[in-house]
């Protein structure tokens, strides 16, 4: 075999072996291809070992996993003028190979511009404590306007996120004063509640103690023991108290003046009686 021979022979091997690669294709488990014949679609190819025409034959492969998209950041003036800065993240994924390739170019750049016009829509058709309390609802909002939009480039919109809501110095101090001014408020009811059951709970031992008297006795007693517990020097004692004490002290004065008028006539009458003697 001359040398002639043998080049050709090393030409058709590596001709043969470009021409099987550029024919082999692998489809992974997350993908789809879609494959293009002369420019026109054909069909869609499944995950696996795939066979195309080289040179004839094109398979652009698409990646059906979710796709996490960061919004960048964005001045938004609300409904009620306040000026906002809001970034977010959407998650979309690809339904319809086909459509992902032919109907649009490049779909992370589309989506990631309509979901910047959308998020400043929408926040804009929201006033500023509405945007704070019911983020819920906008990322509802948004991911509803956005599928419309997506669902004819082959692309689902799952779910949309808020994620930063940055506000002016003054906005701050505005809302960190009447977050102030409402718990004084409550503090306050609350404050009057309690006088409020106080006041009750007072009238109704006042009449306890009009048709108990001893009552009333009974909680002075109890203030004078709360009271001598304190290291003071000085104590002063309610008027019904002292009138109280002094009725004791007048009680007890009597009592000990009978039982010693009760002691001595007992000895008297337990003494013996001596007869007196007549004189002769």
């Amino acid at each position: 075999m001359n040398l002639t021979a043998i080049i050709v022979l090393v030409v058709v091997v590596v001709v043969v072996l470009v021409l099987a690669k550029m024919s082999i294709r692998v489809v992974r488990q997350f993908e789809q291809g879609v494959l293009f014949r002369l420019g026109r679609v054909v069909g869609v190819r499944l995950p696996g070992l795939r066979f195309i025409i080289p040179v004839i034959d094109k398979l652009h492969l698409v990646s059906l996993r979710i796709v996490t998209m960061p919004i960048q950041s964005q001045g938004i003036i609300t409904q009620d003028n306040v000026s906002v800065d809001i970034s977010a993240v959407a998650y979309y994924r690809v339904i319809d190979a086909v459509k992902s390739v032919v109907a649009i170019e490049n779909v992370a750049s589309a989506i990631n511009q309509i979901a910047q016009t959308t998020l400043r829509k929408v926040v804009g058709r929201h006033s500023l404590d509405q945007t704070l309390s019911e983020t819920q609802r906008i990322n509802s909002d948004i991911r509803e306007i956005l599928d419309a939009l997506t669902l004819e480039w082959g692309v689902e919109v799952t779910l949309v996120e808020l994620k930063d809501i940055q506000l002016p110095d003054g906005m701050k101090r505005a809302m960190a004063k009447q977050a102030e001014a409402e718990r004084e408020k409550r503090a306050k009811i609350i404050a009057a509640e309690g006088e409020a059951i106080a006041a009750t709970a007072l009238g109704q031992a006042s009449d306890t103690m009009m048709v108990h008297p001893l009552a009333l006795q009974l909680r002075n007693l109890q203030s004078l023991v709360e009271i001598a517990v304190d290291n003071n020097s000085t104590v002063v004692f309610p008027a019904p108290l002292m009138s109280t004490i002094g009725e004791l002290s007048a009680f007890l004065s009597r009592e000990t003046h009978a039982a010693e008028a009760a002691s001595a006539q007992a000895a008297e009458a337990s003494s013996p009686q001596v007869a007196p003697v007549k004189a002769a």
